[in-house]
């Protein structure tokens, strides 16, 4: 989950975004009866619930492309000479 909105959308496991996912892959913009065919996909969501975690999405996607979600500060791992070595 990129920001805080995701988790508003309430609980999700991964699994389930996983199959939200797929679904989207499959059931475009131009399906008729999209978010019913995503819910049914995902198991234990209404439409609604899957439209409105979509929303949430794109949103985050927005936040993130506009530049309003910093990067995760990752700590920077050492790697030694003879893993180099091993990997080039």
């Amino acid at each position: 989950m990129a920001s805080s909105s995701m988790s508003a959308s309430g609980s999700w496991s991964v699994k389930e975004n996983k199959a939200f996912e797929r679904a989207l892959a499959v059931y475009d913009k131009d399906t008729p009866d999209r978010w019913y065919n995503v819910a049914h996909a995902v198991g234990g969501k209404t439409p609604e619930e899957v439209k409105k975690h979509y929303e949430l999405l794109v949103e985050d996607i927005k936040h993130i492309e506009s530049g309003k979600v910093p990067f995760p500060n990752y700590k920077k791992i050492s790697v030694s000479h003879e893993e180099k070595r091993y990997h080039n």
